[in-house]
């Protein structure tokens, strides 16, 4: 749950009345951000590694429209502050929970406005499922990337309107957000500089996920650090060899944006590393990946 303190400041940018439409938007905040963690990602260690304080930080939550929906995020931004550089912290399977509300402190201490949106508002409340397969099933499974990529789009028109340069934008994404990192640097105009969390780089095309990071290496256009796990079961390295090949060649071509691109595989790490509430947790990688981000993003001009 997120605190009190971390949520009032925001009041203003929430509708006040009690419309239909104003119910519909405090509904969606209530149901997609600061509900705690996801059922199904138990097992959860009793506290997580890091607890980020909020003070000197303007952070909360709120609605921004995309084509007539109300998409709730949670940002947070160092207080008093503008003409701020921009992150996208894109959350994992499990949606936006605390864990990725303390990210986003974490990015504001470091000079940011951060913004984590529910990108699955539309489908579902990832809190609800309390089977894996479920939620892979029944809502993750029923997301689709244009809708997306486009919410995205809409965290960017927002953070231009609310003291976010929008010279100076990076993302960064965990797990299923690693992919999307991938992904939206790769079509964003926006993006300087991206850092990717064991994202998946390969997959089978559907409709609704058409294309998968491999498939889109020549047309990247922002720099990418990925970080990965050597002892991650669901990404094979094999898949990492074929996207660093993919930039290769497309770097050869003259893209730039892939000439950059770097990957750090942590042999001993699992997937979700960074993760200090799961079991998963690796100090040591966590830390410095984290680190590693934030040079990423000061090098490519984010910062």
């Amino acid at each position: 749950m997120l605190n009190q303190d971390q949520v009032q400041d925001f009041s203003s940018l929430l509708p006040g009345d009690s419309t239909e439409a104003g119910a519909s938007r405090r509904t969606a905040l209530k149901v997609a951000l600061g509900v705690g963690y996801a059922a199904a990602a138990m097992p959860i260690m009793a506290q997580t590694a890091i607890k980020t304080a909020s003070a000197g930080l303007h952070a909360g939550e709120g609605v921004y429209d995309v084509d007539g929906f109300s998409v709730p995020f949670y940002f947070a931004a160092p207080e008093g502050k503008k003409n701020l550089p921009v992150i996208l912290v894109i959350h994992e399977i499990f949606g936006v929970h605390e864990y990725i509300a303390d990210t986003c402190r974490r990015f504001a201490k470091a000079g940011y406005l951060a913004i984590a949106p529910e990108l699955y508002a539309r489908q579902g409340d990832p809190s609800t499922f309390g089977e894996m397969a479920k939620l892979m099933s029944q809502l993750v499974s029923k997301v689709p990337d244009a809708q997306v990529l486009g919410d995205l789009d809409g965290a960017v028109k927002w953070a231009g309107e609310n003291g976010g340069n929008l010279k100076k934008v990076g993302i960064t994404g965990f797990c299923w957000g690693g992919r999307i990192t991938w992904l939206y640097a790769q079509q964003s105009k926006n993006v300087k500089a991206a850092v990717a969390w064991y994202g998946r780089l390969t997959g089978t095309p559907s409709a609704l996920t058409p294309q998968h990071p491999l498939d889109l290496a020549a047309e990247l256009k922002a720099p990418v650090l990925g970080l990965y796990g050597g002892q991650d079961r669901g990404i094979a390295l094999t898949t990492i060899n074929q996207m660093k090949d993919a930039l290769a060649e497309a770097g050869a071509k003259g893209n730039k944006a892939a000439q950059m691109s770097e990957f750090v595989v942590y042999r001993d790490a699992p997937h979700a590393f960074h993760a200090d509430y799961r079991p998963s947790y690796r100090k040591e990688a966590a830390v410095d990946g984290f680190a590693r981000a934030l040079a990423w993003l000061k090098t490519h001009g984010v910062l």
